[in-house]
């Protein structure tokens, strides 16, 4: 017999563009199997087999989504850190990371590259399997980079694989060769790098890889039924992804017009999660580790921002769907502060509340590709499921704080019950 669990007297946002409501919602196994509407009166103890929560005004909601995920990236202040850290040492911390996410009420989320081969395969394996707690997650590849381009980051004199964080290719048929070795390892998603990186030396606005690159990695791709996401800050870059049918665009910075109008034409096609995080926090929160506001690297970082939010912008008034993923995992952008890109989507794209919540939840079913199972309360949809302490509709940046997150369940399952404390900090 399934365990039932009934969460009483809730405020629920509901995932719908409809405003939240007075009601309950029923669980039972992994799916909710039923939502009522109206405050309950009768009894606040369940019967055998029943879990009764009085969520006392609390607001239910769809557990959020990460779009743009790094579990690999190590909070470390530069790229070289990452692939340097030891295989057997960064499984662990890819481990670690996926609880973090899970606790912070992030129930899904979408790989965006992992630093080596298959950190992300055997870390969504291993959450499937029960064997460590983690969200939801689409497993990526390695970033396909070209040499000399973002993830090729060993110094100019030296050509040696093992210090680029990036799989490194040259020509299609080494691209070719890649994607299927992806393949091959059981990823989900496939990760190009198209376009430059400004912290890398690589400007962002340029566009380093070939449209023959590009188009034979996704034709490899889609012929086995994978999707295809790409770095792509640059203008030229954004026009690739809707040329080739790339689904996710990560970043879109320098997005002009005319890229926009292509974007727009497609919009049913793709998703654009732009990493603000990395943004704000390169340009005006990273002095700590050498990046001074006020600096060449500061100001460069400033000015894509600004072309960003103006893309952007535009985009989200022309339907595009945007969605949160900052890019974290480096020293000024430590995992656990996702929700801060619901902050940013309000306060630097203007878009409402509502809008911005709806771009983590039911946008999140959609892009896990999920749509009639996640990202909503309704009955026949898996119980992804968070109780916040307020209404985040009132005020979006409760969702930065743990402590206001009393409860997340996963699949009908509790990671953490109402006054449990499941996430400990490692020493």
């Amino acid at each position: 017999m399934s365990q039932r669990v009934v969460f009483r007297n809730a405020n629920i946002f509901d995932g719908s563009c409809k405003a939240p409501f007075a009601g309950e919602v029923e669980v039972t196994g992994q799916e909710i199997t039923a939502v009522r509407r109206g405050r309950s009166t009768g009894r606040t103890r369940g019967g055998a087999g029943e879990q009764v929560i009085d969520c006392r005004g609390a607001t239910l909601m769809p557990g959020l989504c990460d779009a743009h995920t790094h579990f690999s990236w190590n909070d470390q202040p530069s790229l070289s850190a990452i692939q340097l850290m030891p295989p057997e040492e960064h499984t662990l911390w890819c481990a670690q990371v996926a609880e973090k996410y899970l606790d912070m009420g992030f129930t899904s989320c979408v790989g965006a590259a992992a630093a080596k081969p298959r950190l992300d395969v055997v870390i969504r394996n291993a959450i499937n399997g029960g064997q460590i707690p983690g969200p939801r997650y689409l497993a990526n590849s390695q970033e396909i980079a070209t040499v000399g381009g973002l993830g090729d980051v060993a110094p100019p004199h030296i050509e040696h694989e093992a210090l680029s964080f990036g799989a490194v290719v040259s020509g299609p048929e080494e691209v070719r060769r890649m994607v299927r070795r992806f393949i091959k390892y059981g990823v989900d998603l496939i990760k190009l790098n198209l376009s430059g990186e400004e912290i890398t030396g690589v400007p962002s606005a340029a566009t380093v890889m070939s449209d023959e690159e590009c188009a034979i990695a996704v034709k490899e791709a889609h012929g086995r039924g994978l999707r295809v996401c790409a770095h792509a800050r640059s203008g030229e870059s954004v026009r690739m992804c809707v040329r080739h049918g790339i689904e996710i665009i990560y970043h879109a910075s320098f997005v002009d017009d005319d890229a926009i109008r292509q974007v727009v034409k497609q919009r049913d096609q793709h998703f654009v999660a732009p990493g603000l995080a990395w943004l704000v926090c390169t340009a005006r929160e990273a002095a700590a580790w050498g990046i001074v506001p006020g600096s060449p690297l500061a100001n460069a970082y400033e000015a894509e921002l600004a072309a960003a939010l103006n893309g952007l912008r535009k985009m989200h008034r022309k339907g595009v769907r945007i969605l949160p993923g900052g890019d974290y995992g480096f020293a000024w952008t430590p995992h656990g502060r996702n929700a801060r890109d619901l902050e940013y989507f309000v306060d630097l794209i203007g878009m409402s509340s509502m809008e911005a919540l709806l771009s983590a939840t039911r946008l999140g079913g959609e892009i896990m590709g999920q749509p009639d199972k996640l990202g909503q309360i309704r009955a026949g949809y898996l119980a992804d499921l968070i109780l916040v302490d307020g209404d985040p509709l009132r005020e979006v940046r409760i969702l930065q704080d743990r402590s206001r997150i009393l409860a997340v369940m996963k699949g009908g399952s509790f990671y953490r019950a109402p006054g449990e404390k499941a996430w400990r900090e490692p020493r």
